[in-house]
């Protein structure tokens, strides 16, 4: 048997319960104000990442979005299929960039209004040196993920 004083704390005190938790609510409200845009709020944040880096090999792109190789190209090739991002071969066959259409950035120039309105929902409830901090904070936790612990597998 499992003891009850340890289980019953993690839901508290689980850094990733806590930060999945958030992430689900944050991720559900960018999703409804953004869905008048066509855009889920992982689609808004790929071709954020492809405005801002011009054309990227798709292993830098995952690094950049700390994410999954295999979900990102889940997610590209339902861009790709709206015209919003293209995909070409580079010089070594087996990498890929990536970068954002002209329809890319009209979808996104599109969805920056809804974008912002999640941005100000979020800047009025928590307020600005709050949702300052918390930002900071997050940078943090992923910067401190980068090391491997002293024990174990770990593959960022």
């Amino acid at each position: 048997m499992v003891e009850d004083t340890r289980i019953s704390s993690i839901g508290q005190q689980c850094v990733c319960n806590g930060l999945r938790r958030a992430a689900r609510a944050v991720t559900r409200l960018y999703d409804g104000l953004l869905a008048p845009s066509g855009l889920r709020a992982t689609q808004f944040s790929i071709l954020v990442a492809l405005e801002a880096s011009g054309p990227i090999i798709l292993g830098k792109l995952a690094e950049r979005l700390v994410t999954e190789r295999t979900t990102l190209t889940r997610n590209l090739s339902l861009l790709e299929a709206r015209g919003l991002v293209h995909a070409e071969t580079g010089k070594d066959q087996r990498q890929r960039y990536i970068s954002i259409t002209p329809k890319g950035r009209e979808a996104l120039n599109a969805a920056l209004p809804h974008w912002e309105k999640a941005q100000s929902f979020l800047r009025g409830r928590l307020g600005e040196d709050r949702l300052d901090a918390l930002l900071r904070d997050f940078s943090d936790v992923v910067d401190a993920t980068e090391t491997p612990p002293p024990s174990g597998k770990f593959h960022p």
